[in-house]
Order: structure tokens, then sequence, then C-alpha cells
């Protein structure tokens, strides 16, 4: 049928060159920014997943570097112990050389002057050490503990809480247990037994018997909150409770620790004690080397001190360790999202350039084409002569 109104092969070629120029501008929009997706009309659900890896993948980058303050913080503070150490060591060997007979009371004077002055000067670096306006040895900020956020969630598990205490003061040896520990009872018939947990102080151990099983706790906070997680983790973790479950206390008695028989009947029976480790003291307790005596009992006190700074370090070294752990895999975690999020999101070249030079192709075939429809009413015209 010839009709000049209506040209239906025009409005084919029309519709597919609408169709084919869509297709170009995606492809040229992909190439143009790398990426596949550009709109939520391009991939609504990619879009979406690949919402949630963003923010799982910054996330995760700002946990790295929330780690890596981390380091530099206990780095600062395990510094200054360094220093402390030094000065202890030296305050040490005067007091030994003080001890000899072969010094007069004169001798032991000139020897006392630098024992006092580096016995101040342990107080004042002790006292300002500070990270990022924070002081570190006092126990002023959050009573000594430092917790880290290394994870992109909120779970109690993606942080970590570092115990630094207080070594404004100088430790020396302790002869009465800090920690207090009660069982709920001496032995239980059912299948549940509690430990309360308070005035825990640093370096006493504790020791729990759970029926014939003894587990030994070195305490590392004064908080009872925390030295209560710390044993649930730690006997969760151990090997040597198969059959038992221990879980902390909640609302307001989180100071506990709750022992549970996994079988029916079991009866519970815990005993526990308490030897003192090495609680903070004033440096009164180094007093001076001025006579041979004194000396000696100095000897004995900064032993002590110095035993009670290496633990500290040792402890603050265990956790830098673990947190380069930390940083380890969350870049690993955080490089193999960005990788998958790259499958999602990101534009395959050879693919969108071979899109790209079909859709140009087409475009130029259908515009011929068109063109060639636009001719055809013209035949009419023949009609009519």
């Amino acid at each position: 049928m010839s009709v000049i109104n209506t040209n239906v092969k025009a409005l084919v070629a029309q519709q597919a060159l609408k169709v084919n120029n869509r297709a170009l501008g995606a492809a040229m929009e992909q190439l143009s920014t790398g990426r596949r997706i550009n709109s939520a009309a391009d991939d609504s659900a990619g879009l979406a997943i690949a919402s949630r890896m963003t923010s799982q993948i910054r996330g995760l980058d700002q946990a790295v570097r929330n780690a890596n303050d981390g380091i530099s913080m206990l780095q600062t503070a395990e510094g200054s112990m360094v220093e402390v150490t030094n000065m202890l060591q030296r305050m040490r060997e005067l007091a030994i050389q003080s001890a000899t007979s072969t010094n007069g009371d004169t001798d032991r004077q000139y020897l006392d002057l630098e024992f006092q002055q580096l016995r101040t000067e342990i107080q004042r670096v002790t006292k300002t050490t500070t990270w990022n306006g924070m002081k570190l040895l006092d126990g002023s900020v959050n009573s000594g503990n430092q917790t880290f956020h290394v994870g992109a969630g909120t779970s109690d598990e993606e942080r970590i809480t570092v115990s630094i205490g207080t070594m404004s003061t100088i430790a020396t040896g302790s002869t009465s247990a800090g920690a207090t520990l009660t069982a709920a009872a001496t032995a239980s018939t059912g299948q549940i037994n509690t430990i309360s947990i308070s005035g825990a102080t640093l370096g006493d151990t504790i020791t729990l018997k759970i029926n014939d099983t003894i587990f030994n706790y070195s305490v590392q906070s004064t908080n009872g909150t925390l030295v209560a997680a710390d044993v649930v983790n730690t006997l969760t973790q151990s090997g040597s409770f198969a059959g038992f479950t221990f879980a902390q206390g909640t609302g307001g008695a989180e100071d506990t620790v709750t022992v549970t028989a996994t079988t029916n009947d079991t009866p519970v029976y815990l005993s526990t004690s308490v030897s003192a480790g090495l609680s903070v003291l004033s440096t009164a307790n180094l007093t001076d080397i001025t006579t041979a005596t004194n000396a000696l009992t100095n000897v004995t006190n900064v032993d002590a001190a110095i035993n009670a700074v290496n633990q500290k370090r040792s402890s603050l070294g265990a956790y830098i360790n673990r947190l380069n752990y930390t940083i380890d895999n969350l870049t690993n975690i955080s490089t193999n999202s960005a990788e998958s999020r790259s499958r999602v999101m990101d534009a395959d070249y050879a693919s969108a350039t071979s899109e790209l030079a079909k859709t140009q192709i087409i475009q130029q075939a259908a515009t011929a084409i068109l063109a060639q429809a636009n001719q055809q009413p013209q035949m009419v015209l023949s009609l009519l002569k």
C-alpha cells in the first residue's frame, strides 16, 4: 500500500535509531567514567551491593588508621617506660655503690644527689608523657584504659581495650592481695556457679579451681569489668575446660564470671585465691641511699619497680604486635572487598569499546536507512503524472 501521511518504514528506522542511541550513550558513559553502574537504572541490585561494599571498605580503611594510631600511642607510652627503666637501672647501680664500706658518709651523700634527681625525673616523665594532648601514664584518661576501634562495624569484637594503667608512681613489692574474689558457693550441686571480682590490682595472679582443673590469670587492669571479660575470653579459648561454658554478668553485674556445666545435673565446684603481684605505691618507698642499710633496702625496692615496669612494657609490646596483625588482616579484607566491588561497579573496557563500535556502526546504518525510508513516499508522485 502506497501512503504518504504515515511512513511506517521511517518510524521503524527512527525507533531502532533511538534504541541504538540509548545503548551508544550508555557505552560512552561507561568509557568516560570508568564505571559500569552510573545510576540505579543501570543495575539496581548491583548498585546496592556496591554501596554496602563501599561502606565496609571505607570503614576498614579507617579501622587500619585507628590501629596505626593505637600503635603510635602505645609506642609513645612504651618509649617513656624505656627511659624509666634506664633511670631505675642507674638508681640500682648507685644503691649498690653506696652499700659498700669503701664509701664514707660524704661519698654516699654525693651518690644520693643523683639518686634523688633520677627519682624526681621518673615522677616527672610518667606524669607528663602525652599523646595527642592526652596523658598516658598517670591514669587520668579513661582510668588508664584505651579502647581502639579496629573494625568496620559496631560489635564489641571490633574493639581492642588496652590497659596502660598508671605508672606515675613507682611499683614495689606488695604483701597483700589487692583483688577480692568471691565464689557464690564453695560447691554447687547445680550446673551453675558464679565468681565476683573486685579490687583487682595490676600484677595480681588470680587462681581458679573449676572442679579439678586449675586456671591462673595475671591481672592486667584495675577495672573489675575488664578483668571479668578477659577471664571469660581466656577460659573460653583454653582447651582445658571442655564441658563448661563461661559468661560475663550483665545488668550491673559485669564484674562477675558465671561457670556453667554443659551436662545436666553436673555440679560446679569453685575455689578461688589471689597471690599479690606488684601494687603501685609512692616513690617514697625509694627513700635515700645515704646509709648502707638504706642502700640495700632500695636495691630491693628498685628491683620491684623494674619488674613492674618490665611487666607493663611486655604487655604493651604484646598489644602492639596484636595490632600489627590486626592491621594486616584489615588490609587483606579491604583489598579483597575492593576487588569484589570492582567486579560489580567498574566498566570492562574491552566489552564497552566493542559495544561502542557496534552502536556507532548501527547508528550510521540506521541513519542511512531512515534517509532511504524518507525518500520512498516520493514514488507516489509518479502516479500523479
